[in-house]
């Protein structure tokens, strides 16, 4: 069997489950305290990897923000910031998105085989296209970014690409924040969506840890026997 990283989902949500809410602004989960706390994760690992859908609703940036974990890294030989990694079936992602315009480190985008060529001409200026099979693959994908050197690979969602993750049992482990406050409306993203997921009332995931970080409360759960070994 191919290799593959060391592979950490990391997620936040509403005591009912939602991940945001159906509104303009991204809802925000947490607290300073685990934003610094999520900040060190990310600092740990070799890169970190989202869903298009993220990058469009989010525009997230994917950088270690604080000082101390960036200047910890570069001490470590490594750049201040993960490589950043996106999966895209159409690979319709805009050039201009923090993913591609902010942070020196380099963006892999892994799209559909039939797109590539429409990715390349696209993002091929701010990243490197990757084949990742029609439809795209996530175990081929995390095979891919093995061999390019990635020992260690933190996921921060979509909802569809954590239930990919976990469905398909490509997850050693999770890090689940609940805020104390509920979303109420249907029509807002979830954690996951519908599968057959590993877990269930007669294998149960392992609870490693409960941590309470100012009003959320960390969840940390073991998901493979490799849990801790990265």
């Amino acid at each position: 069997m191919a290799e593959r990283p060391y592979i950490l989902l990391s997620c936040a949500m509403s005591i009912d489950g939602y991940v945001n809410d159906c509104g303009d602004e991204r809802l925000l989960l947490s607290n300073e305290a685990d934003f610094l706390r999520v900040d060190e994760v990310r600092a740990g690992c070799d890169a970190i990897l989202v869903g298009a859908e993220t990058l469009r609703r989010d525009n997230p940036r994917l950088v270690v923000k604080s000082p101390e974990h960036r200047d910890a890294r570069v001490a470590r030989g490594e750049h201040p910031s993960p490589r950043k990694v996106t999966v895209t079936e159409g690979g319709g992602l805009d050039a201009e998105a923090e993913f591609f315009q902010s942070g020196e480190a380099e963006k892999l985008v892994y799209c559909a085989s039939s797109t590539v060529d429409q990715a390349q001409a696209r993002l091929g200026r701010h990243a490197t296209i990757v084949d990742g099979g029609q439809p795209v693959n996530l175990r081929r994908v995390t095979e891919d970014l093995y061999a390019r050197g990635v020992g260690r690979l933190m996921v921060e969602g979509g909802s569809t690409i954590h239930t990919q993750f976990l469905t398909e049992e490509l997850a050693d482990e999770l890090h689940l924040v609940v805020a104390p406050f509920f979303v109420g409306d249907a029509k807002a993203p979830r954690f996951v969506g519908e599968g057959e997921f590993p877990w269930s009332q007669e294998r149960r995931a392992t609870l490693a840890e409960v941590r309470q970080v100012g009003d959320v409360v960390l969840l940390r759960y073991a998901l493979s026997s490799r849990f801790g070994t990265v």
